[in-house]
């Protein structure tokens, strides 16, 4: 009771007028952020997770944090007064044991075996409640640089053929329906086969597996007509903290497992290095799509 009215007495964390927060982990999202809000005059602090942060990240960053120290980072954020945070990079999954063990003082054990335990996307709504239980306001890339999501249509210099086009429908009505159980956000589709499906291993390794089992033996004969990789983001999924990514890399482990493009949810999916994953997708043979949303079903 007490708690509850010293939480009710303590202003809100965030401030429309203060700097935007980055919670960096791996990779170059968190600073493609920080050179999208510096060109648009917006202010902005980064938290690199230490062990996760790039050092590129590390260098810019305003402070750093233990992956498991909920406290410490709570405890700088708030400190910010943020007019919001932004989770930008990737961490990896750390074991229930490590969150029972680290965090028994500060969240109650079963409320920490519920999180630890169920699916990414449940891990994520634990995260998120736990930041705006503190009143920090939660953005997503699409709220902050808009510049870095997919466009609609082709984006680069290629486009799918019939063929390609049958590919890539039957890979979005896989994945719709995939949605409801927590599965990945990529497929590996040629016409109407299914080839993989991605899995927590996540979409370079599912590539691989796809080139393996597309090229038998060996994984090196020939691929199959039509063979296109199709990532788009999860009904319901909560596009604040958990976008669907492609790159340079993914490109060229695409082109490496035999497909001949990417189609990808258009305003959902991020385009890391856009300049260089479209040159790239351009000189291996493949065409990059970007899907318009799925049409609301009639009332």
């Amino acid at each position: 009771m007490a708690a509850a009215a010293a939480r009710a007495d303590r202003p809100p964390a965030s401030q429309a007028s203060g700097p935007v927060a980055i919670v960096a982990g791996s990779g170059r999202l968190p600073l493609l952020i920080v050179e999208a809000l510096e060109r648009a005059g917006r202010p902005c602090r980064v938290l690199a997770i230490r062990g996760f942060a790039d050092p590129a990240t590390r260098r810019r960053a305003d402070a750093t944090v233990d992956l498991l120290d909920v406290r410490g980072a709570l405890d700088t954020l708030c400190g910010w007064t943020p007019a919001g945070v932004t989770l930008a990079g990737a961490v990896a999954r750390p074991s229930p044991a490590a969150l029972l063990n680290t965090l028994a003082a500060y969240r109650n054990r079963e409320t920490l075996r519920s999180l630890a335990s169920g699916g990414d996307d449940h891990l994520l709504r634990g995260v998120l409640a736990l930041l705006e239980e503190h009143g920090l306001q939660v953005l997503g890339v699409r709220d902050l640089a808009p510049g870095l999501m997919a466009p609609v249509g082709r984006f680069g210099a290629l486009g799918p053929d019939e063929a390609a086009d049958a590919s890539v429908a039957a890979g979005r009505a896989l994945l719709a329906s995939l949605s409801p159980h927590d599965v990945g956000q990529a497929a590996v589709v040629a016409s109407r086969r299914v080839l993989a499906v991605e899995g927590p291993e996540g979409t370079d390794r599912m590539l691989d597996r796809a080139r393996t089992l597309a090229r038998r033996p060996l994984g090196l004969g020939r691929a199959p007509a039509a063979m296109v990789l199709v990532k788009r983001a999860k009904d319901g999924q909560d596009l604040r903290v958990d976008l669907p990514a492609i790159g340079p890399r993914t490109v060229k482990r695409a082109a490496q497992a035999g497909c001949i493009g990417i189609a990808v949810g258009a305003g959902d999916t991020l385009v890391l290095d856009r300049a260089e994953t479209v040159a790239l997708a351009d000189r291996l043979g493949l065409f990059l799509l970007g899907l318009p949303p799925d049409p609301e079903p009639a009332p």
